[in-house]
């Protein structure tokens, strides 16, 4: 019997409000739903169930939902005998972009790429499930590759406006609203292109 990857649950919508956590001073987090203590772990399990919440400081009350997500994909990449998802050579260029002029840029793009190879895991999915060995090997290697294509040719078009080059279609310097007019259309370019590879 040929084995078959374990799937996560699909996250579904609904209408029912996010759990909240608190984390309180000592680290500790705490389920309100539930009134009970949580880790790391259990939050990356709801996450993947497709459980919405967010975190706020006990203390504070602010909300810190992004820094315990982050801590998450920490812990899931030091997880000893875990399989890591984020590369050296991806760490290494999303350093490279804070501070930059691209930096407000790469989060919106960084979601449309991940929504788009979401709706690509269910096909992606049945490949590895019906013809689980080289040939669905290949169809995530041609996927993975096609959106590494992209993600080049996005940062080749987007290269002009951090060193000062005009993009094709950009308007002269000193045009007013120019540099913003182009930067929406080459957004408008990547969001076709994104919208290609989904219906491939």
């Amino acid at each position: 019997m040929r084995p078959t990857p374990e799937r996560v649950k699909d996250p579904m919508p609904t209408d029912k409000p996010p759990t909240v956590i608190k984390k309180y001073a000592n680290r500790r987090l705490y389920h309100t739903g539930t009134s009970t203590y949580v880790t790391l772990e259990d939050l990356a399990h709801m996450v993947k169930a497709g459980e919405d919440f967010v975190v706020y400081d006990a203390k504070t009350g602010e909300e810190i939902t992004r820094s315990v997500l982050t801590q998450i994909i920490f812990e899931q990449e030091n997880k000893e005998g875990g399989q890591n998802l984020l590369p050296v050579t991806f760490l290494r260029q999303l350093i490279r972009f804070y501070g930059d002029s691209m930096q407000s840029l790469v989060p919106s793009y960084l979601e449309v790429s991940m929504n788009s190879f979401a709706k690509e895991q269910v096909k992606l999915r049945e490949q590895f499930t019906h013809a689980f060995g080289p040939g669905a090997f290949q169809a995530m290697d041609d996927h993975v590759r096609a959106n590494m294509a992209f993600f080049t040719e996005a940062m080749r078009i987007f290269t002009p406006f951090a060193s000062g080059r005009r993009a094709p279609g950009e308007a002269k310097p000193g045009a007013e609203g120019g540099e913003i007019d182009a930067l929406k259309t080459q957004m408008a370019e990547m969001q076709a292109k994104l919208d290609a590879l989904s219906r491939k």
